[in-house]
């Protein structure tokens, strides 16, 4: 594990905070710090994808059809997913002066955030397959960088450090819905 080069030591609970959810402890690994973010995406994606169908159940438990506790379900999903992204641009933004760089290697939230919603396109799955096409195309996406995901990254604080990554999500979210559909289709 590479030695943390914060800027700053962290002071008080809402540094250490700050810097928990910006690195997600992996980013002070060796290595491509920013693939070691997207799996930790994939990770939070499966463990959605295993519980989900529980909810569901407990939900339908309560009288409600198929029909209202999916809707509940992805309605809750969305409220999630929106207040991560919030909790992790106001993170990175705290965490620009910890770790002193606009777009340190050690924060890795922006790469969970992308991978979060490159999945968001699609039904819940655990086919591996689709995992794995998820997560290739977003660190494509990511990578490759295509218009305006590049220019994203210029913008301030936290939101400069996600913004991209959000995009690059959209992208590889779009063509991930499409073989998804595709593959339908050919069953």
């Amino acid at each position: 594990m590479k030695r943390p080069v914060e800027k700053r030591p962290a002071k008080g609970l809402k540094d250490r905070l700050s810097l928990a959810l910006t690195t997600f402890g992996v980013g002070y690994f060796p290595g491509p710090s920013g693939t070691y973010g997207s799996a930790v995406g994939v990770a939070i994606y499966v463990a959605l994808a295993v519980f989900e169908p529980q909810f569901a159940v407990h939900l339908r438990g309560h009288g409600l059809s198929a029909a209202s506790a999916d809707g509940i379900l992805f309605i809750a999903n969305v409220v999630l997913l929106f207040g991560f992204c919030l909790l992790g641009i106001a993170a990175s933004t705290r965490a620009i002066d910890l770790l002193g760089d606009e777009d340190a290697s050690e924060a890795v939230v922006d790469e969970v955030m992308g991978q979060l919603v490159t999945f968001a396109f699609v039904p819940f799955t655990l086919s591996w397959p689709m995992l794995l096409a998820g997560f290739l195309l977003f660190r494509l996406f990511d990578i490759w960088k295509p218009y305006p995901v590049n220019d994203l990254q210029y913008l301030k604080g936290g939101l400069g450090i996600c913004a991209d990554d959000l995009v690059a999500g959209v992208y590889a979210g779009l063509c991930l819905a499409i073989f998804s559909y595709i593959a339908v289709i050919l069953q």
